[in-house]
């Protein structure tokens, strides 16, 4: 089971030490973890994710030059021609640079040539508190390569509370998913629980975040520890 560990801001050499397979990077400048330090040079094995809500494709691709980044999370209501354009210009070079917020953005590529050998990888985030209306992934099938499930609240993430993992009793898909949302030490059993059980099949990593945190982006070494050594 991969491990996330998101929110970085402050210790983020510390928490590499422990060496999990992800660490994420806030960019959404009203959320507490906003990040907008550098990044220390990580060990190859550790992916960047850079999270972003609803924000222009140009300014993603900054992000991802500027930082290294691995992976982008999607934590608003991209659609899924967003995700495709991201990738799009991720990989490719064009003279048409999309600066417009709107994520059903279109924009026709012309002088394309190649600017990337590697893919980015796209996690798509869906929030749920009791229910979710699955046909909602069908359309993202094609154009990201994770989904992640998070807890619905007042902000887009780092609301410290689970949602009801049983709704993923009926999860439809084959695609991967991050399983994240309030996930603490004191849900450790129940995380172990539910790995075990269908519904787990497709889950790729575990998200943990602010129930690991002495304030926002300042991470517990000594819980994560004892977190990432319990799965």
């Amino acid at each position: 089971m991969k491990i996330k560990i998101c929110g970085m801001k402050y210790n983020t050499a510390e928490v590499a030490a422990l060496q999990p397979d992800y660490l994420g990077f806030i960019f959404y400048d009203k959320s507490p973890r906003n990040f907008e330090g550098a990044i220390p040079e990580l060990p190859k094995s550790i992916k960047k994710v850079g999270v972003f809500v609803d924000e222009a494709i140009d300014v993603i691709i900054q992000k991802i030059k500027k930082f290294g980044l691995d992976a982008i999370q999607l934590h608003g209501n991209e659609s899924p021609d967003y995700c495709k354009l991201l990738k799009r210009h991720y990989e490719k070079l064009s003279d048409e640079v999309i600066s417009s917020k709107e994520t059903d953005c279109r924009v026709l590529t012309k002088n394309v040539r190649t600017r990337n050998d590697r893919p980015i990888e796209i996690i798509k985030v869906f929030s749920i508190k009791d229910e979710l209306d699955f046909s909602q992934l069908q359309p993202y099938e094609d154009v990201v390569d994770y989904f992640l499930f998070d807890t619905k609240g007042k902000l887009p993430g780092g609301n410290g509370y689970t949602f009801n993992w049983d709704v993923l009793k009926d999860y439809p898909s084959t695609t991967p998913y991050f399983l994240s949302g309030g996930i603490g030490l004191e849900e450790i059993n129940n995380v172990i629980s539910f790995l075990q059980r269908e519904e787990s099949k497709y889950c790729y990593a575990v998200d943990i975040n602010s129930k690991f945190e002495i304030k926002p982006g300042l991470k517990t070494i000594e819980k994560l520890e004892r977190f990432k050594s319990s799965l």
